[in-house]
């Protein structure tokens, strides 16, 4: 499992691999000085960087040459990528922080959270959108209470409306 493979990498070589997915999934192959840019690092750090992971056999590199992922590098970035848009998405929609906020918590966190806990997060995800006792209304009660602070909230009335909604939008369920 990509997990266990990225074990002996640093953040910062995750890093690496997920810029490099980026590129080569726009340009097809990525290129030191393209790497340097985004990570607005230079490019001797973009070299050490490239040798210790062509060394991982996580990707094709040569001096002076283009940078692609090999089978093993693309199942780790993917992994990576799979962590941090998880995590962006929970911030966001779980926990209402801005774009901006919730996209420098995952950079941050994506590199050390558990397998299993991405999978719970997906799973919580998922049954967040499903379950009708959440939804628009659940969020924005829950902004309310964030931004008012711990207060005593109407849930009577507000499980009350959700089975009203719910009724309304299938009969059948009344039986």
């Amino acid at each position: 499992m990509a997990s266990d493979a990225t074990e002996g990498l640093s953040a910062s070589l995750e890093d690496y691999l997920e810029v490099i997915f980026h590129l080569e999934k726009c340009n097809r192959v990525a290129r030191a000085k393209d790497i340097a840019e985004q990570m607005n690092v230079q490019r001797a750090s973009v070299t050490g960087a490239l040798k210790t992971l062509a060394g991982k056999g996580l990707i094709n590199y040569s001096p002076y040459s283009y940078i692609t992922l090999t089978p093993s590098g693309r199942v780790i970035a993917e992994d990576i990528i799979r962590r941090h848009d998880t995590l962006k998405e929970f911030f966001i929609v779980a926990l209402q922080l801005s774009p901006d906020e919730a996209e420098a918590n995952a950079c941050r966190m994506e590199h050390s959270i558990d397998p299993n806990a991405v999978n719970r997060l997906v799973s919580l995800l998922e049954f967040m959108k499903l379950c009708p006792r959440f939804g628009t209304d659940w969020f924005n009660a829950f902004a309310r209470y964030c931004q008012k602070g711990s207060q005593t909230s109407d849930c009577e009335t507000c499980v009350k409306e959700c089975l009203e909604r719910i009724m309304a939008s299938d009969p059948e369920k009344t039986r």
